[in-house]
């Protein structure tokens, strides 16, 4: 089914709320802002229309997410949006076994998502409470969820299920789920069109690197592996994640060294990766400029990095042979030309040549291959995660 109209798309998270409308049949942007460091007294409100410079508006001291929703709706309202939207879609991290697609919000998909807070805590009570409120800001409208883990549910078990006791995974639900399956979901699609093949027909390995960190393994178009787990935090290295590492450490953290289970948690999460190894910083920019300056720790978590992510496509390789690409991804595999120069050298034993002149030219927004003619095929795809949840809103709104 064709998908029309325009879409305002929302991504709830702890202390912020980003926001889009979007024409769903061309992924075009309308307007687009963020209301961040909610419960605090600096917080937010930053939209903006089309290619206007971006506002920048106060929200009452200690706003919370009800209050962010208010000032996107009055925004929305006086640069006159509201009539052309046909539907609401929101982003839901977790959605556990329950639901493996898109679907239109009732009260049972409602106490479905609260079910599963648990396995998202940071997560999914803010995306509830986005949710809530736009429902009660657009009574009129029908509200899509969007799940990150929806895409991963056609992981077979041989790749969801840890090594631990059964009974973990059947009575409360430890395996590992995936994330960013909106993202690996977009961009091997259209990697499948720039091949010239159907979907059903392509293997890629889509890496989506940004802050947050993942592989998907993507076999006749559908995910059979991925690198996050029960949480965001298994598989790479990340800007503030440290990825795959001895589960005994934690053990060891507490009872060796003092750390309670709630620093350790973060440690792990928002104090390790990039940032713990570099002690400089999370942004792949800045350790990339240090590095050239000399600095030999964040040298270091360059190369850890790149080392890290090299191992996991060798791996992902036996999931997706035969292999058609190798898809880059995400603020680091869009832009950064030094990690991709690195990562593929790193690869040059299993087949993989960059392209000097390609990878400097496939930046900032440009899709297209950085491999040379005779090495197996890397290419770069801008991802479009709002697009996915706006065309997903609008096709299930029109059913």
């Amino acid at each position: 089914m064709k998908t029309q109209g325009q879409v305002l798309v929302i991504n709830c998270g702890s202390s912020s709320v980003k926001f889009a409308i979007i024409i769903a049949e061309t992924g075009t942007t309308i307007a687009e802002g963020i209301a961040e460091r909610l419960f605090s007294s600096a917080a937010v409100f930053k939209p903006a229309l089309g290619q206007h410079n971006e506002q920048k508006r106060q929200l009452q001291g200690n706003a919370a997410h009800s209050e962010a929703m208010q000032a996107i709706v009055q925004f929305i309202r006086e640069q006159g949006l509201g009539d052309k939207l046909v539907a609401v879609g929101h982003r839901v991290v977790h959605g556990g076994e329950a639901f493996a697609e898109s679907v239109r919000i009732d009260e049972a998909v409602l106490a479905a998502i609260a079910a599963h807070s648990h396995l998202a805590p940071l997560h999914n009570p803010a995306n509830l409470k986005g949710i809530e409120a736009a429902m009660e800001a657009f009574p009129e409208l029908p509200h899509i969820a969007v799940f990150d883990t929806a895409f991963h549910q056609s992981m077979p078990e041989q790749a969801f299920l840890y090594a631990l006791p059964y009974e973990l995974y059947s009575q409360h639900g430890i395996r590992r789920y995936g994330f960013h399956g909106s993202s690996h979901r977009y961009v091997s699609a259209e990697a499948a069109k720039i091949l010239g093949k159907p979907l059903e027909d392509c293997n890629v390995i889509s890496v989506h690197l940004g802050n947050g960190c993942s592989l998907c393994a993507v076999k006749n178009g559908k995910s059979v592996d991925t690198s996050m787990g029960l949480t965001p935090l298994e598989g790479l290295v990340m800007g503030t994640r440290c990825g795959d590492l001895d589960p005994s450490l934690s053990l060891h953290l507490e009872q060796q060294l003092g750390y309670s289970a709630q620093q350790v948690n973060d440690l792990y999460n928002k104090d390790s990766g990039l940032l713990g190894l570099s002690g400089i910083s999370n942004d792949c920019r800045s350790l990339e400029k240090a590095a050239g300056e000399g600095n030999r720790r964040a040298q270091l978590a360059l190369e850890i990095f790149c080392y890290r992510l090299a191992k996991y496509i060798a791996g992902y390789m036996v999931a997706t042979h035969p292999l058609d690409a190798l898809v880059l991804t995400g603020g680091i595999g869009e832009n950064s030309t030094y990690i991709r120069e690195t990562l593929l050298g790193l690869l040059l034993p299993l087949g993989y040549e960059v392209d000097p002149a390609a990878n400097s030219q496939y930046r900032f927004g440009a899709a297209g291959s950085i491999s040379t003619k005779d090495s197996r095929k890397v290419l770069v795809i801008p991802t479009n995660e709002e697009w996915v949840i706006a065309a997903d809103a609008a096709r299930l709104a029109q059913g």
